[in-house]
């Protein structure tokens, strides 16, 4: 008998779990959603969930409120999302800072393993490799050529130390074998400014915030960062391709959710949330600002979230680079 009890209760257990799978997704939102976006209004993050959160919650029938907490890089709106109900009703966008953040910070006020969800990435986007004109390089491998006979000498902008602008250089400096100085200013814009006015030589801007200085002859557009070329500037080619295959360094954007959130409810909110990213008016958007729409499995995204935190956890050791 205590066998047959057990196999009633493990009957009892499975037709719950399949009332769950099968119900409580149809049942789902039944209030408003929060998406929180840890960065204040106006940047990419913000324009992607303003692009998207609107057709989720057509999709939902209810209203998805954008909640905007910038601070500490990213930590103050992660923090918060990470001690909310998982429960689906509250959900975090996120970028490569993310996976960043481990390496960067000693200690972070929560896992970004262990306590969250990955659902699925949103859009992905390039950095510009771009350099004054007054260089003399015309190509990617014309400009490490030049580079490796001035040791020490050339200088590169970022948005600040351990920003994706700062440790894609790194990176690539890594690779390409060369000795840059890095001149980190308090984000892109100012760098971009120096860039411009020839006080340094390189910058990894967002594709959108180079590619039209490099069409006006401003600046010299010498490769995308990704693994393949940017729609935004189909003529540029990966720094793969150009001079150091296999590097690859993304902007990316993706929604988690806090960790223990009933499979069902991820589920449904991960479908919902790539027919979104494929609406032709959403991908139009995207692309317009230099960012390729994607999506991905829970599965694929929580591995790449590992491997992006491998990955930039030794150009951080490398570089040296220190929270500002």
């Amino acid at each position: 008998m205590p066998g047959m009890n057990k196999l009633v209760l493990a009957l009892v257990a499975a037709v719950s779990l399949l009332a769950s799978l099968q119900c409580y997704p149809q049942s789902f939102p039944t209030r408003p959603v929060r998406i929180i976006i840890p960065f204040a209004p106006g940047g990419p993050a913000d324009f992607l969930m303003r692009l998207v959160g609107p057709k989720l919650s057509e999709a939902w029938g209810q209203p998805v409120i954008l909640d905007n907490r910038g601070g500490a890089n990213q930590m103050v709106g992660s923090e918060l999302a990470a001690r909310s109900p998982p429960d689906g009703y509250t959900l975090l966008m996120t970028t490569g800072g993310f996976a960043i953040n481990v390496s960067l910070y000693p200690k972070l006020p929560y896992d970004p393993l262990k306590d969250f969800a990955p659902v699925s990435l949103v859009a992905a986007g390039p950095n510009l490799a771009v350099i004054h004109p007054a260089v003399p390089a015309r190509t990617l491998a014309e400009f490490i050529t030049y580079a490796r006979t001035k040791p020490g000498q050339l200088v590169y902008a970022s948005a600040g130390s351990g920003a994706p602008s700062h440790l894609a250089v790194e990176l690539f400096k890594t690779m390409a074998k060369i000795d840059m100085i890095h001149v980190p200013y308090k984000g892109m814009a100012p760098g971009m400014t120096d860039l411009l006015g020839g006080q340094v030589q390189l910058a990894f801007p967002t594709i959108s915030a180079g590619i039209l200085h490099a069409r006006a002859g401003k600046l010299r557009a010498l490769g995308v960062t990704t693994a393949k070329r940017s729609a935004a500037a189909p003529d540029v080619p990966t720094i793969a391709e150009a001079a150091l295959p296999g590097f690859e360094a993304s902007n990316w954007y993706g929604i988690v959710a806090p960790s223990r959130i009933p499979p069902a409810v991820k589920a449904k909110i991960h479908d919902d949330i790539v027919r979104a990213v494929a609406l032709p008016d959403v991908r139009e958007r995207m692309l317009n600002q230099g960012m390729d729409p994607t999506s991905n499995t829970p599965e694929e995204f929580s591995a790449y979230i590992k491997s992006e935190i491998a990955k930039w956890a030794k150009v951080v050791k490398a570089s040296g680079a220190k929270p500002e």
